[in-house]
């Protein structure tokens, strides 16, 4: 039998207690912000009321209100509490002294309307255990509670600038100053992390104003700097919103008293218009907005200006990340090179798709890799969305003479025989040592990747270069494209498909915001 004890920390707020197992300190459902509800709905997040005696952080607490995912690959707890009470943290701890641990800080992907700090994949007790690291999982608010301006079509009256998703992010990174070292960390050691939308959260986080100083190293896995939206753009969708719940904008106190459930069918029919090909809105019509004050540019610009300076940056992709979105595509069977035409030029409007088809047609031949139009379609589509941007955000930023990683995850999951390849999302088990029969696939090659990722992205936590003893040396990105290639051989190589990355030279940074 595992022995249990309790440990009670003092925090700014009050005492909470939490669990010490496996040699792990554990505490989980710490409120870092008040609850965004009733009057407080669609604010940017304020601190909690100080609480007396001994408040249990023992339980995971509620989720953001969510759908569920279409495509669930990742585990979410087996009781998925929702509610806009969610404004929550957990941390995974080796010590509860002064040791100054680095702190890495997870935020989750999701489209930026699911997922939670909570879900299995993110469990921290084995990154936290073998980096000797201080891990952070954090809720934030999601959807048209997070990421819906409000402001413009209110004329000020619900001030929502869609960005409160962000805001909750940066207030979670102030709980962790104020309080982390208490939890063995270093509050001066701060990595932000994440996934997908978390990605791109950390993109963005890099050059907000209001994140600056909060946190010292940034990784980035399948997102970059380029998914926000423009003030125009939110305000139409944030139209499109109020016309589907027969609200008018002047009538900010019935938007206030609408129920989590009508809020969540609102944005299900926003979510099913964006599908549709002839959408104006974009297949990720809520997410960050550049509002002009919370963030004030478009982030790669921003970050080409110098707002990520002295942030060592770790970022990259999966080599196949659009398989798995591939799986609700019920269309792409019967693609032909006419419809791939068609699709691409959608997607890159007044570019010159035909040359871009091409040249994906024949790098991919010299490697002997498919080019079905299918196949053609779910590469492009994975450069355009994921590792394009990161490219540009790494040159940005070396460019600046700071310090930036690249990586390539080629690992392919065992999944429905393979079809999904390393597709999107699929080295997040890898990261947090959670993998599994099915979707990672385990045995003894995949734990070994598992640890030496690990160990990279503690070293990366702890003093801004991935290089490790397992992994060997990590070279800096620069002009030779030094890529970290992440898979049953883990190798670093120069420009790897720099066929395709030439192929993109031609499109500016705005051809890659859309989704």
């Amino acid at each position: 039998m595992v022995e249990v004890t309790t440990a009670n920390i003092e925090t700014t707020s009050g005492k909470i207690e939490g669990v010490f197992r496996k040699g792990l300190y554990i505490f989980c459902g710490i409120p870092y912000a008040a609850p965004p509800v009733a009057e407080r709905r669609w604010l940017p997040p304020k601190p909690p009321e100080p609480w007396g005696g001994v408040r249990p952080a023992q339980e995971f607490a509620s989720n953001a209100p969510q759908a569920p995912m279409e495509i669930q690959l990742l585990a979410p707890p087996e009781e998925q509490l929702q509610g806009e009470d969610c404004l929550y943290l957990n941390i995974w701890t080796p010590g509860l002294d002064s040791a100054k641990r680095p702190v890495m800080v997870w935020f989750h992907g999701g489209g930026f309307t699911t997922g939670a700090g909570s879900w299995l994949s993110y469990n921290g007790r084995i990154l936290s255990t073998r980096g000797d690291v201080v891990v952070v999982t954090i809720n934030y608010r999601l959807g048209v509670l997070g990421f819906l301006n409000l402001n413009e079509v209110t004329k000020g009256k619900i001030p929502a600038t869609g960005n409160e998703g962000l805001l909750d992010q940066v207030f979670a990174l102030e709980w962790v100053r104020g309080n982390i070292s208490r939890f063995g960390g270093d509050p001066d050691n701060v990595t932000i992390f994440g996934e997908s939308a978390g990605a791109m959260s950390v993109g963005t986080l890099l050059t907000m104003p209001g994140a600056r100083g909060l946190f010292h190293r940034a990784i980035l896995q399948s997102g970059a700097a380029h998914h926000v939206n423009s003030l125009e753009h939110a305000e139409k969708v944030a139209a499109i919103f109020l016309d589907i719940l027969d609200i008018k904008p002047t009538d900010v106190d019935k938007l206030r008293s609408l129920s989590e459930q009508q809020l969540l069918n609102a944005q299900a029919e926003i979510m099913a218009r964006a599908i549709d090909p002839k959408s104006a809105i974009g297949a990720l019509p809520l997410r960050p907005v550049v509002d002009g004050n919370v963030i004030p540019e478009l982030p790669i610009c921003a970050i080409a200006g110098g707002s990520a300076d002295n942030v060592p940056v770790l970022i990259g992709t999966n080599l196949d990340e659009w398989k798995i979105f591939a799986i609700l595509d019920r269309n792409l069977p019967n693609l032909d090179e006419a419809r791939l035409l068609r699709r691409c030029q959608h997607l890159i409007p007044g570019g010159d798709v035909t040359s871009l088809v091409e040249a994906y047609r024949q790098a991919r031949s010299q490697r002997n890799l498919p080019v079905t139009p299918a196949e053609l379609f779910g590469a492009i589509q994975s450069d355009k969305l994921f590792r394009i941007p990161a490219i540009r955000l790494a040159e940005a930023h070396f460019r600046r003479q700071q310090p930036t990683y690249m990586y390539l995850f080629d690992w392919a999951s065992p999944l429905m025989n393979g079809l999904l390849g390393s597709c999107h999302a699929l080295e997040i088990g890898f990261v947090f040592g959670t993998l599994d029969d099915n979707f990672t696939g385990s045995g003894e090659e995949a734990l070994a990747l598992s640890r030496k990722i690990q160990d990279a992205w503690a070293a990366f936590a702890c003093h801004g270069d991935p290089s490790c003893q397992s992994m060997g040396e990590w070279k800096l990105y620069d002009e030779r494209r030094a890529t970290m290639i992440l898979g049953t051989q883990c190798m670093l190589t120069e420009a790897p498909y720099d066929e395709e990355r030439c192929a993109w030279e031609p499109f500016a940074d705005s051809v890659l915001t859309s989704f």
